[in-house]
């Protein structure tokens, strides 16, 4: 890789605002549980220490890369959790690139690579996405909190792929 991009950016699995607010909930009703349960020492403590195992695993998923996004050159690459394989889509083949809302829901999965109904969807946040549509007519969703940047590299370096 040459080092020179024209974007980069890293989606964290643990820093979606609905997600966070889910699990201080559960730990909230957890210290809330451990307050009120006096007599019952045994599963006192059981609502302490889950309350703060789940407030310790949050803050571990705060820092934890989901995957890294890359417009290098000919190439969209995204790179994933550990195991996950490396995506490259040639920027060539992209025929169409849009702007638009990932999904209508509230609640959204984080996901890598996940095929669906001719989709080819990656997410761990924001509300935006990037729909590049191939030659062939398959879609990648690539969901970002820095959609409208991620557009205009890709049509940054297609254009510069065309000359």
């Amino acid at each position: 890789m040459s080092g020179h991009y024209f974007f980069q950016e890293k989606q964290y699995l643990g820093r979606d605002a609905t997600w966070i607010s889910v699990r201080m909930i559960l730990a909230l009703f957890c210290f809330v549980a451990y307050y009120l349960n006096i007599e019952n020492m045994p599963s006192r403590q059981l609502f302490f220490i889950v309350g703060t195992g789940v407030i310790v695993v949050s803050i571990i998923m705060i820092y934890m890369v989901h995957y890294k996004t890359t417009v290098e050159g000919k190439f969209l690459i995204l790179s994933g959790l550990w195991s996950s394989k490396l995506v490259k889509i040639d920027l060539y083949n992209i025929a169409k690139v849009e702007l638009k809302p990932y999904s209508s829901f509230i609640f959204n999965n984080p996901v890598y690579n996940l095929h669906k109904g001719g989709k080819i969807r990656f997410y761990s946040g924001g509300k935006d996405a990037v729909w590049l549509t191939d030659k062939e007519g398959l879609i990648y969703i690539i969901g970002s909190h820095k959609a409208e940047e991620l557009a205009r590299a890709i049509m940054e370096a297609k254009r510069k792929l065309n000359t």
